[in-house]
């Protein structure tokens, strides 16, 4: 099979595909690589890298898109770069359908068969694609709202572990997932005083294993996230329906209510964001400010720790893409459920639900069953 690793077009997003490494493996499973030029220049992987692990490099990604027979990227694709898809190619990356009616008319249009790291599940139920990015977005959120508590960037100049004599700040994380106990790893290391609210009993009782008391647990109800929000001077969301639209946790209310100068950091912002006020932001331009409350809610968060990001990206997604390319998408994922279930779009079809769910009315489409739609 001939793979293509296109440059990353979005905003500040320096992550790429396959990293050298990755396009050895590829090749020595007797696949051919094509890579556009400079596609991982600018985090340490430059052309002569992936030369000499056996790949082409091209110089557009038009000629990357029309060689390739299956695409592996980082970021959804872009309108430009979905309008070069066609039917029967394999596209392989992060798709984040729910909140964007945009891509999803554009993959359906394109017939090409959709792959998202972000619904590929394993045997304990967990989404291994998405895991690494996770576990750098939760470090980050906390490394992101420290810096815009800093009066000079906007917040309420507090400082996160506090000093001898002076309260540490208060670290709300609303969800105890991946994102959630990164996030908290990295608050309880600076030193804050940090609540995670959750709605599963057993995660609770999980992490108040984890941090021996160092962190409260608290069940998630409306009441908690009013009451914590209030009193918080950094609000971490962290809350994950795979594959659907983020439930909206904190109102306009209760950002309002909240202290003049905190921070909230929406890491669900790729799946819609969870707070009411949250809208997509960039690495370029990461925060905006409404009633006082500073927002961070970058869509790329990990892009920012490009180089480290790729790499723990391509650890995970790596044995997918050679089950891919060894054995053709449709076998593939006949073998493989976990695999299957990440297929959003498959000729024309929209096969996983919470695409629908969140889009279905909007765009007049039908689920059809991934197996089914693969079969047909």
């Amino acid at each position: 099979m001939i793979v293509g690793v296109p440059k990353e077009i979005k905003n500040h997003e320096y992550r790429v595909g396959l990293t050298p490494a990755a396009v050895q493996e590829f090749v020595a499973h007797g696949h051919s690589v094509v890579v556009e030029t400079n596609a991982g220049a600018s985090i340490g992987f430059p052309d002569s890298l992936y030369e000499n692990a056996g790949a082409e490099i091209l110089n557009s990604a038009e000629s990357i898109f029309e060689r390739a027979e299956m695409i592996v990227k980082v970021k959804e694709p872009q309108p430009n770069e979905c309008k070069m898809l066609r039917e029967n190619q394999i596209l392989y990356t992060y798709l984040h359908l729910a909140p964007d009616p945009r891509q999803t008319e554009l993959l359906v249009a394109s017939k090409a068969t959709c792959i998202a790291y972000e619904t590929v599940t394993d045997n304990k139920g967990t989404l291994p694609l998405l895991a690494p990015m996770s576990e750098v977005a939760g470090r980050m959120s906390i490394q992101a709202g420290a810096h815009f508590l800093e009066k000079a960037h906007g917040g309420s100049g507090t400082l996160l572990g506090g000093v001898p004599g002076v309260s540490p700040g208060k670290v709300l994380i609303i969800g105890g997932g991946v994102v959630g106990t990164q996030a908290a790893k990295m608050a309880v290391g600076l030193g804050a005083d940090v609540t995670i609210l959750d709605r599963s009993l057993p995660r609770l009782r999980d992490l108040d294993d984890i941090f021996l008391g160092r962190v409260h647990t608290v069940y998630s109800t409306a009441e908690a996230i009013e009451h914590y929000s209030s009193r918080a001077d950094l609000v971490v969301g962290a809350v994950l329906i795979p594959g659907a639209a983020a439930p909206k946790l904190l109102n306009r209310a209760h950002i309002k209510a909240m202290k003049p100068g905190s921070v909230l950091v929406d890491v669900a912002i790729d799946q819609g964001g969870c707070f009411e006020t949250s809208k997509a932001t960039t690495h370029q331009e990461p925060v905006y400010v409404v009633d006082d409350v500073v927002h961070y809610c970058v869509a790329n968060m990990p892009g920012g720790v490009a180089r480290t990001s790729t790499m723990a990206l391509n650890n995970a997604t790596l044995p997918f893409g050679l089950a891919l390319a060894n054995k053709g998408a449709k076998q593939a994922m006949l073998e493989d459920p976990h695999l299957l279930n990440g297929l959003n779009v498959h000729k024309g079809l929209i096969t996983y639900k919470a695409v629908v769910d969140a889009l279905g009315s909007e765009l007049n489409l039908e689920y059809c069953d991934a197996r089914e739609a693969i079969n047909s």
